[in-house]
């Protein structure tokens, strides 16, 4: 059995994979992705995998984006730290999920399932995951509360989106900046990732904000926007490839 992980956080990706050979040493993981962006890239590029152990929230967003941009055509077991209520709608539409932190006899239990499924099992089950993600456009505006009014944004005037101490703010092209009461992850799922980046755990950008890219001494990409920044922007070295194909992607 061929396995994709999609995970970005190290150690809860080399867990999966001791307990994987530990179930059968026979599994072979043939790659290991930490985002929306690098998990599309894999998909397009590499022969699909018997089988996709994916984790929800990802480094850039909710792992439900991936299938508004590629048809999965494999089962997959997803894994959450938390979310019930995603949890409850995979059991709803009877799709397997693994709560973190991951036990060997629950991964078993899972991989046993789906080696009993037939070809028209699967077929069955990725109907219903192309059902998942709810979101079938995405927005052009969004609105934000001041006092007792609401103020309708255009994303097209959005240079960033950042968040620090719990706190998320929007800033706009004339360097405004509004509080907004979302998390990054929320306000990520319902951007188009065409026009918005994940850069960190702290930025969502526009691309028609950037301005200059630097190539860091570490291989880092140094990200200098439109308007000013409460910090500098970094891309980590392993993006840093993703980042150069989505700010030219046409």
């Amino acid at each position: 059995m061929k396995v994709l992980i999609v995970e970005d956080e190290t150690a809860a990706y080399e867990s999966l994979v001791e307990i994987l050979k530990e179930i059968d040493p026979k599994i072979q993981v043939v790659g290991n992705t930490e985002s929306v962006g690098q998990t599309l890239n894999w998909l397009k590029a590499n022969p699909a995998p018997d089988l996709i152990l994916m984790d929800i929230h990802l480094s850039d967003g909710s792992a439900f984006l991936i299938f508004d941009h590629v048809e999965v055509e494999v089962p997959i077991v997803f894994t959450t730290a938390y979310d019930e209520y995603a949890i409850e709608a995979f059991k709803v539409n009877s799709i397997d999920y693994l709560l973190k932190p991951i036990k060997s006899s629950d991964l078993q239990r899972a991989l046993h399932k789906f080696s009993k499924w037939s070809h028209v099992d699967i077929i069955a089950y990725l109907s219903k995951l192309a059902n998942l993600n709810p979101a079938g456009r995405y927005r052009d505006k969004i609105l934000i509360p001041i006092k007792d009014k609401l103020l309708p944004i255009d994303l097209q005037h959005v240079s960033y989106f950042y968040t620090t101490d719990k706190n998320t703010s929007i800033c706009l092209k004339e360097g405004i900046n509004y509080p907004y009461s979302k998390t990054l992850d929320q306000i990520f799922s319902s951007l188009n990732p065409r026009d918005f980046y994940r850069a960190n755990k702290q930025y969502i950008i526009a691309r028609n904000a950037v301005n200059n890219i630097t190539v860091w001494f570490d291989n880092r990409l140094f990200i200098t926007l439109d308007t000013e920044v409460p910090e500098r922007i970094y891309i980590s070295k392993n993006k840093a490839a993703e980042f150069k194909e989505w700010i030219v992607d046409s």
